[in-house]
């Protein structure tokens, strides 16, 4: 599923993907989410942040995924920033992301933020990660 909403939160332009929760499909996740940083005018360190960060956080994602679930990245674009919400479905309500991990903090270096989501959906136990990304790359 791909729609975009140019009158989201905020007057971001909102756009939505959902595909199967595997890792064959990330890559697809990621042209989007380098394909509107590009389009937002972010310069080339901070595209190149966002779309290793929605790489990391949708393969995070994907390995704790229930079998036969979607995974659903919703990116919010703003004028000087892109925010990102990608969430799955998970087996058991007390499924975590652990963020003592080298990919978490992969995360959070690539991302001007980075957070853990947990939350219902219709009834199903769903685990998510919201990240955002200002169009400028901070020094590191």
């Amino acid at each position: 599923m791909d729609r975009t909403d140019p009158g989201g939160p905020d007057g971001a332009s909102v756009v939505e993907v959902k595909t199967a929760a595997t890792a064959a499909l990330i890559p697809t996740i990621r042209a989007v989410a380098s394909d509107l940083a590009a389009r937002a005018d972010f310069d080339l360190d901070a595209i190149s942040d966002l779309r290793m960060a929605v790489d990391e956080a949708c393969a995070t994602l994907v390995d704790i995924a229930a079998p036969g679930s979607s995974l659903r990245c919703a990116f919010s674009v703003h004028d000087e920033r892109i925010g990102v919400e990608a969430e799955v479905d998970v087996a058991a309500p007390d499924t975590t992301v652990s963020t003592d991990t080298f990919g978490w903090r992969v995360l959070q270096t690539l991302a001007d933020e980075v957070e853990l989501v947990g939350a219902k959906d219709n009834g199903r136990p769903t685990i998510g990660i919201k990240l955002d990304k200002r169009a400028a790359a901070l020094p590191r």
